[in-house]
This record gives C-alpha cells, structure tokens and sequence, in this order.
C-alpha cells in the first residue's frame, strides 16, 4: 500500500484544513491509520488515529475538540479535518499505516512510530497568527 497526503496550505489562524490521504492497494481498509505531524526542529508526533473500519478515533490531547480524522474506505482515503487552527498546528502532516495492531490507546504513549509503515510524503499546513 503507498500513501499520498494532500491538503496542506497557507492559512491564518482560526481557520480550516481537511487533509487527505489516498492510498492505493486493495488491503488498505484492513489497516488502523494514523496521521503524525513534524514542526522544524522537532521530533515527529502523534495526531490522531483510526482503526481499520473507521469505528474507533484517537486524536492526541494538544488538537481534541478541534480535529477529528475519518476514513471512507470505498475510497481508500483517510481524512484529518482541522479546525480552529493555531499557530503551533504548524508542520508538515503525515499519513502512515499501523502495521502491527489494530488501534488502541497506547497511539497515547509516545512510542508509537515504531508501529507505523508505508509513510506518505507529507503535507506542508502553515498557519499564521
């Protein structure tokens, strides 16, 4: 399965973004999903999840209440909605697979990028203030 995330641009703060994630390959719905972000001169961080049939969301404490992150399987595309955007929510966004579980709570334990394949190519959001 390859991935591509589109999306991204130049907003101001307060604003909204819908990023995407398209992926290709027939056994893309029988993987959890999960969208990651990297600020300059920071370490890659988790956003937010979802598990294989989109039952089941994870979005990280700094973004809950302003992003939510679905999947519509019929067209192997994995959304990550952005709203009330801040500055801070400046980075470049990535789409990978969970190719070891199927979804859960320790996508909150900090050592989750070691779980996550088949990465995108990232998408630039820049919010100004």
């Amino acid at each position: 399965v390859q991935l591509q995330a589109s999306g991204g641009g130049l907003v101001q703060a307060g604003a909204f973004l819908r990023l995407s994630c398209a992926a290709s390959g027939r056994t893309f719905s029988s993987y959890a999903l999960g969208w990651f972000r990297q600020a300059p001169g920071k370490e890659r961080e988790f956003v937010a999840g979802v598990s294989a049939n989109g039952d089941n969301t994870y979005i990280t404490d700094s973004v809950k209440g302003r992003f939510t992150v679905f999947r519509d399987n019929a067209r192997n595309t994995v959304y990550l909605q952005m709203n009330s955007l801040k500055p801070e929510d400046t980075a470049v966004y990535y789409c990978a697979l969970d190719h070891c579980t199927r979804g859960g709570s320790h996508y909150y334990s900090g050592d989750v990028l070691r779980l996550f394949g088949s990465w995108g190519q990232g998408t630039q959001v820049t919010v100004s203030s």
